[in-house]
């Protein structure tokens, strides 16, 4: 399932039982959420959770924000009838946490079919355990449903025994698989979160490994990390110059019968006029947005 240039920069986590924060999530500047029934939520909290993500999710108001209700995993005891609530409500996805095979989108993709849920319900899969990581590309063509990867870095980093370094040279190798799966099966892959939220350059110079590595946005555990990832993840206006440039002169060298443009110096090719459309075209979906 291709998923175009709907922006992905910013995916904030909201927990589910805290109704002023669902409410407040409605004047946020995410490009998506993720109204969350798992780890934010409290076992006694479950249930409740449950009710006030379905009623959010009903009475909309969100505008262009991408809605992803993140459920208990199909082994809890609230799992099952988090994905019938949220098949009822019609979010745009539902998140599940601890994808470690393919069959595990298959469960949910039935539960969704046996709930009428909406076509237009999505799956994305967390990606944060080792067995996770060697099945990415089997997940990644699981089921057409599946829209998008989460990567589950905390949790990851645990179960690797590894350390949270500023590099993240320990997680290079699952964060490789899981792009990889991603793009060769046309899915969204955003990268884990950043735990120091107050620490603004930290986190910028995070959200710029994680473009360079090729990540679509970062999901996030704080309202003030969703400015700097929105920048982080947009063209600059210098890339959407060059970019604009690139296909110009393409199109004039076509013109003229020639296969190969030249752009400050260097060879334009039909490859890099495709990436430059693609640049172009999420340029205009990000401007075109209600922020």
């Amino acid at each position: 399932m291709e998923h175009g240039e709907q922006p992905w920069r910013s995916v904030l986590y909201m927990p589910g039982s805290r109704e002023r924060a669902l409410e407040k999530a409605r004047t946020i500047a995410a490009d998506a959420l993720i109204l969350d029934l798992e780890d934010a939520v409290a076992p006694s909290e479950k249930e409740r959770a449950r009710d006030l993500v379905a009623q959010a999710v009903t009475a909309g108001g969100y505008g262009d924000r991408r809605l992803l209700v993140r459920v208990n995993g199909l082994d809890t005891e609230w799992g099952r009838a988090d994905v019938m609530a949220a098949a009822a409500a019609a979010p745009d996805a539902v998140l599940i946490p601890k994808v470690e095979r393919p069959a595990d989108i298959g469960c949910i993709a039935d539960l969704l079919a046996e709930a009428g849920a909406a076509e237009r319900v999505t799956i994305w899969a967390m990606m944060e355990t080792p067995r996770g990581m060697l099945n990415a590309a089997a997940i990644a063509a699981s089921h057409p449903r599946l829209q998008g990867f989460v990567m589950g870095t905390n949790d990851l980093v645990k179960d690797l025994g590894a350390a949270h370094t500023p590099e993240r040279l320990p997680l290079v190798a699952s964060l490789g698989l899981c792009l990889l799966a991603a793009r060769a099966e046309g899915l969204v892959c955003v990268d884990g979160v950043y735990n120091a939220f107050q620490d603004a350059e930290g986190f910028r110079a995070a959200c710029a490994q994680s473009r360079d590595f090729g990540f679509d946005g970062r999901t996030l555990i704080h309202p003030d990390q969703v400015a700097i990832a929105n920048e982080a993840f947009a063209p600059s206006p210098e890339e959407v110059a060059l970019a604009e440039a690139q296909v110009a002169a393409f199109e004039a060298a076509q013109s003229r019968g020639e296969g190969v443009a030249v752009v400050n110096g260097r060879i334009v090719e039909n490859l890099h006029v495709v990436t430059a459309r693609k640049l172009l075209a999420r340029a205009s979906a990000i401007s075109g947005r209600a922020q």
